[in-house]
């Protein structure tokens, strides 16, 4: 119609990032064109109104309008209005025209290609072919195309996503996704970052536990209250993996190259052979190759693990420990240690993962043969990698598989020092191939996080299934063996002793031998960033035959099936605590704790206290060592000692990571006793708090004032400093620059601002710094009538 004008104009913000794009205002101006028109069946106009991208029209000069679309800058938010409808009477008694037209998707746009911003940014332009495939806890884009312009005043949408073959809401595998003003993190919302005629651009937020999987997306539209809704069915679907550079998601790791290496690596050496001659073999892992993902996808299917369970890795790690294998389930590989392969391949054959998972996928799940344990590594490594957990193989030298859970590899003879065939079961491999993998568990108490030890070879069944962990690999190292999943096997296959027995005359065993140091050597996994060997066994296991070591295996021993082959403590007299005064140690201090040690025996006691302090994540995950310690300590009988235990500031100041906590580990053994003592204290740093001080009367609709005070605790000068502000009912969300703040210096920033709402008020701020995290404040002000 003559003079109609359509304006739309897009916020100046694209995703979280304010200010990313220059905002835009596009001007569609639609005027009669001059000369007569061609008549138009009215049942032709209503349809090509309902739907014009499926009615177009076939000769421009049968145009009645003509589109000029003009770019200009915009003075105002964003404002959308639509053109009035036409309002032209019927001629010849033709249908009466629809008088507003509904709105329904044309297209969705999952901006899926792997050069694009989408896969580049979520680390997933590796993987073959061009699907959407994300990482959950990251922002991600899409566009969708209307049949008209969407008026964000009028018309309603929203995304739905669903995986699984029975999507609830409540289970996490049917989102719905709102569209929201701005964006937040940890969960589900999607914002319109660009309009452009029919045409908007969404960024959408996930939550860092997002359920993986293939998810099917729709698209439901709605224009009016009573009006029915649209639903549009995208043909595109979304594959949703773990994100280990995100600092929420559970399998975060904190070191590029250790993702770039664990995660997108997809070669690497599997080590065999024995100690003194250490083999090595390159093994193509494939897990960005055509129909990998499919495959594993289709690995998690095929477990009938239920959609609702693959948020959490240790539960997605555990079912793939199981589905590597065959037994039971039906998995990837048919394990086969006969010499015999003549119907299948041998194990030594093959040299990458691709194959296997691809022909077993395409078989729809017929077991591959054969496989031995580095090809059950291999293919475990792969599997994990494309879901997007950092793993990696790793082998153990001299390793024991212990049949009887005694912790121990026993070894009997008869009265004759003849060996007993049938009670000889458990056995030492000359090497044996596993899988370490990355994660936080939070079902296990604080610094257990990190490397965690999973065995997908079927050796033990592991409540009633074929399948070996994920064991916290910090509590093989220090015997603690009752913490989940499978902790005492692995134990016992890097640290058991070897235990020899032989038969007395009455039938019973007496412990004849041991050896301390024949199992678990050279615990070995490719190096990051190169081809070269790297020794982990520090990880595994405390040096041979040092007191941490004995510690270990003891207390590991005594939750076996033979809790008493080792000596039992004469006396558990001794206590050991750590103690922490007042509020704790602050930042940019010395962190001082005090270790209390109290003998409460009338006879004096004698032990060396081995301490380390490590970083820590919030997660439970331990970053690094930074300081170890022994300490002798003297007790007179019902003599208590208080040791100052200080941690420089100058040996933690670079190490931090956020929320700046640290874990003190105690260990010893009493030396006339024989007791073991042990404590774990985790403590954290505190940061100053921002004061904040009410100026003025607090008055609706009245100025006031409030002064935020702050004063930097470290030697140090903190970088691009920035304060975070705000108060419902005082004021809104704003940030205040400040910049470089230098060493012990304080800083002073005044607020002004009108409060709008009466009441209890909370004024809150904090402080957004790199250096420094965990600093706010906040101020109750009370706001009178006015």
């Amino acid at each position: 119609m003559p003079g109609e004008r359509l304006t739309i104009r897009n916020p100046s913000e694209v995703g979280r990032f304010p200010g990313a794009a220059a905002p835009t205002k596009v001007e569609l101006t639609i005027q009669s064109e001059g000369g007569k028109k061609q008549e138009e069946g009215a049942c032709r106009r209503w349809f090509r109104k309902i739907c014009p991208c499926c009615c177009k029209r076939q000769n421009s000069a049968s145009y009645d309008v003509t589109d000029k679309v003009e770019f200009t800058k915009p003075p105002a938010p964003a404002v959308v209005t639509t053109p009035e409808p036409d309002k032209s009477k019927p001629e010849n008694g033709e249908m009466k025209e629809t008088e507003e037209v509904k709105l329904s998707v044309c297209m969705v746009d999952l901006l899926s290609s792997k050069t694009g911003q989408n896969r580049v940014e979520h680390h997933t332009d590796l993987y073959h072919g061009d699907e959407l495939i994300i990482r959950r806890g990251q922002m991600f884009q899409m566009e969708i195309e209307f049949n008209r312009p969407f008026g964000a005043d009028m018309d309603k949408m929203r995304l739905e996503l669903k995986t699984g073959s029975l999507p609830i809401v409540s289970k996490g595998t049917h989102v719905i996704i709102p569209l929201v003003d701005s964006l937040e993190d940890e969960r589900w919302e999607a914002k319109i970052t660009e309009q452009t005629c029919n045409k908007i651009r969404l960024s959408v937020n996930s939550p860092a536990d997002a359920v993986i999987g293939l998810y099917g997306l729709t698209v439901t539209t709605q224009s009016a209250k009573d009006e029915k809704p649209t639903v549009y069915n995208s043909s595109e679907n979304i594959i949703m993996l773990y994100n280990p550079w995100c600092e929420e998601d559970n399998v975060f790791l904190d070191d590029e190259e250790q993702r770039k290496e664990y995660v997108l690596n997809d070669t690497g050496r599997i080590y065999y052979g024995t100690e003194k001659q250490i083999g090595a073999r390159t093994w193509n892992f494939g897990q960005f190759h055509e129909g990998i993902l499919e495959a594993c996808l289709f690995i998690l299917e095929k477990s009938g693990m239920p959609p609702s369970g693959r948020g959490d890795p240790v539960n997605v790690v555990r079912v793939i420990s199981a589905m590597i294998n065959a037994p039971d389930d039906y998995g990837v590989l048919v394990g086969n240690w006969s010499g015999k392969y003549s119907d299948g391949v041998s194990p030594a054959a093959w040299s990458s993962s691709v194959e296997i998972l691809r022909k077993y996928h395409s078989s729809n799940a017929i077991p591959v043969k054969y496989g031995q344990c580095w090809v059950f590594s291999g293919v475990t490594t792969t599997v994990l990698r494309c879901l997007g957990i950092p793993a990696r193989s790793v082998t153990n030298f001299q390793s024991a598989h212990d049949t009887d859970v005694s912790l121990t590899t026993d070894v009997y003879f008869d009265e004759n020092m003849q060996p007993i065939d049938f009670l000889n079961n458990d056995s030492v491999w000359n090497f044996h191939v596993w899988n370490d993998c990355w994660m936080a568990r939070p079902d296990l108490p604080p610094g257990h996080g990190g490397w965690q030890a999973v065995d997908s070879t079927p050796q033990e069944t592991s409540q009633g299934t074929f399948r070996c962990g994920p064991a916290s690999v910090n509590a093989i190292r220090s015997g603690h063996v009752y913490l989940k999943h499978d902790t005492p096997f692995v134990f016992a296959e890097v640290n058991s002793d070897k235990i020899y027995w032989q038969r007395k005359l009455d039938g019973t065993f007496c412990q004849v031998y041991s050896e301390k140091k024949a199992i678990g050597h050279c615990i070995s996994t490719k190096a990051v960033g190169s081809d070269e060997r790297a020794d982990i066994t520090h990880l595994y296991k405390h040096p041979e035959d040092s007191e941490e070591e004995r510690i270990a295996v003891e207390t590991a021993c005594r939750y076996g099936s033979k809790p008493d082959i080792y000596s039992a403590p004469a006396a558990e007299d001794v206590k050991v605590e750590v103690k922490i005064d007042g509020e704790g140690p602050r930042m940019g201090s010395d962190a001082k704790l005090s270790i209390v040690v109290k003998n409460q025996s009338s006879q004096p006691r004698q032990t060396t206290l081995h301490s380390q302090v490590a970083v820590m994540y919030y997660t439970g995950v331990l970053k690094n060592a930074i300081k170890k310690d022994n300490i002798p300590v003297d007790l007179l009988p019902n003599e208590e000692k208080t040791l100052d235990w200080v941690l420089p500031y100058q040996q933690y100041q670079n190490q931090l990571v956020d929320q700046a906590a640290l874990m003190l580990t105690l260990s010893g053994r009493v030396s006339e006793t024989k007791q073991v003592l042990a404590n774990q204290t985790t403590f954290r740093l505190r940061t100053p708090d921002l004061q904040i001080t009410p100026l003025g009367e607090a008055v609706v609709g009245k100025e006031m004032s409030a002064k935020i005070t702050f004063t930097n605790p470290l030697p140090r000068v903190l970088k691009n400093v920035a304060f975070r502000v705000e108060g419902l009912g005082l004021q809104k969300g704003h940030e205040v620059v400040v910049g470089d703040v230098g060493a012990k210096a304080t800083v002073t920033l005044t607020e002004h601002f009108i409060p709008t709402q009466p009441g209890l008020r909370k004024l809150v701020a904090s402080l957004d710094c790199k250096q420094l995290t965990q600093v706010h404040g906040v101020a109750d002000i009370i706001v009178c009538e006015q």
